[in-house]
């Protein structure tokens, strides 16, 4: 039989006993080929969430204008959003297959395509391309310190060399994050705690800004905050690609918790760290400000494991766009698929640290991405429970006009007013200071609502809409 991109038989394994080449794509894993226990995903989720950008995202809070306090309140209501993305990842073992091709239920063979090439793949360069920034930004400063000044060959070579060693860890695919996770977690960990101790030793627990925010001021830097931290969890609706090797018998609430506490603990965690080190250092340079409470021999092994932590996390999105790639009807193989992936996220990054501001570019595109990260996200969420998370890889896996996800032409329009409809509400209650205020947050004196209005405008119509057609498919 011929190779096709989504067979088995499309990438070839390692011989040996070690981490092996995985040699599936979009394709449904069989029940023989089922294994793990739901326990795993926490250190999967784990390590790629001890992130510079939390730093940064927790340090933003606070120059936003937010007390500590309430920084703190913004980071553990934001990260709630993870149990969001814990009940995506029930759908994985489910139908044996990953959530770029569950959401064919959702807008259709054809529909999805378009969906998935938007919000699954150029969404997923994008969150590539500001991890790989924040990780170069770091090893710069590693050469800084051993005193080489890198010129812009230097600093595009640095670049290079993290991607390749990011997707190595994605080509060898789902093994190998399952199998190097755990133990990068302990790690991490580790660090984490050394760095907590410093941090929190320095901390201004009394901390006020220096004019405090009150009525319309207050509610729109809470909601933008909100929006910030939120968007983290919100990207990742390709959940299912992490958990579909899993037992079909594995219990969806295992699943969920697993994923949902893997990356809730160490995101607040972490996040809360900016914040408290906000409260005495500028956090407008996270790196410089740390270096001024850390022990010189510290501070090396900090920055490394801000690498590795950016690079935990731009492996398991460098590994799902890839199968974007293969769901958008690409027929490469899913290696290749990667490799293409990462070439476009080192363009971007350049971009964003030779041409952009960094930290400029990381806080309006995260705010921006919730108009349609947080629509995808709700109608995912509610097709599983209008489904009972009965899902058939192998009929969600045929694409022909028979497939019981073709509906009309192609589309489950259900699915596409929704998002659509979605996304407009979201953009019109969005405000990202200095950049774009659509005019129902302008109305409301900048508060940014759209976090809460997308989300619910896209789960109301999509439920009402679809509500007849998925008691059939039950």
């Amino acid at each position: 039989m011929a190779s096709t991109p989504t067979s088995p038989s499309a990438e070839l394994p390692l011989t040996g006993r070690g981490i092996r080449i995985e040699a599936h794509g979009i394709d449904a894993i069989a029940d023989e080929e089922r294994h793990g226990r739901a326990r795993q995903l926490f250190g999967v989720w784990a390590a790629p969430n001890v992130s510079y950008l939390s730093l940064v995202v927790g340090g933003a809070l606070v120059l936003m204008g937010l007390n500590l306090w309430q920084a703190i309140a913004v980071i553990v209501v934001g990260n709630l959003f993870w149990a969001l993305v814990g009940v995506v990842a029930v759908s994985g073992p489910a139908a044996g297959a990953p959530s770029e091709v569950i959401m064919r239920a959702m807008f259709g063979v054809r529909g999805n395509r378009v969906v998935i090439g938007i919000n699954g793949w150029f969404v997923s360069v994008c969150y590539v391309a500001l991890s790989w920034a924040a990780a170069s930004v770091t090893a710069f400063s590693l050469f800084a310190r051993a005193g080489i000044e890198l010129n812009v060959l230097g600093k595009v070579l640095v670049i290079v060399g993290i991607a390749a060693v990011t997707l190595v860890i994605s080509v060898y695919g789902h093994g190998a994050i399952v199998k190097l996770y755990t133990p990068l977690t302990l790690a991490l960990a580790a660090v984490f705690v050394v760095l907590a101790g410093y941090v929190v030793g320095h901390t201004d627990w009394a901390y006020q800004p220096a004019a405090d925010l009150h009525g319309t001021e207050l509610w729109a830097a809470l909601a933008g905050g909100l929006a910030l931290v939120a968007s983290a969890a919100l990207s990742y609706n390709n959940s299912a690609d992490f958990a579909r090797y899993l037992p079909r018998s594995t219990r969806p609430a295992a699943i969920a918790g697993w994923t949902t506490l893997g990356a809730f603990v160490p995101s607040v965690l972490f996040t809360a760290l900016g914040a408290f080190a906000a409260t005495t250092l500028d956090m407008s340079d996270p790196q410089t400000a740390l270096a001024q409470v850390l022990p010189g021999w510290f501070t090396p092994v900090f920055l490394i494991a801000v690498i590795l932590g950016a690079i935990a996390n731009n492996a398991m999105t460098a590994y799902s766009s890839g199968l974007a790639l293969q769901a958008m009807g690409l027929r490469i193989r899913r290696s290749r698929s990667v490799l293409l992936d990462g070439t476009v996220g080192v363009l971007l990054t350049l971009y964003a640290l030779l041409v952009s501001n960094f930290l400029d570019s990381v806080r309006n595109l995260l705010q921006l991405m919730v108009a349609l990260l947080g629509p995808m996200m709700a109608i995912y969420v509610v097709d599983i429970f209008l489904r009972r998370n009965d899902y058939d890889g192998h009929a969600l896996n045929d694409q022909t006009k028979n497939s019981p996800f073709w509906y009309t032409g192609g589309v489950n329009w259900a699915g596409i007013v929704a998002l659509v409809a979605g996304a407009v509400v979201a953009a019109a209650c969005l405000a990202v200071p200095g950049l774009y205020t659509g005019f129902v947050a302008n109305a409301a004196a900048g508060i940014d609502l759209s976090l809460p209005a997308g989300m619910i405008t896209s789960a109301v119509i999509y439920a009402v809409a679809s509500r007849p057609r998925t008691k059939e498919a039950i």
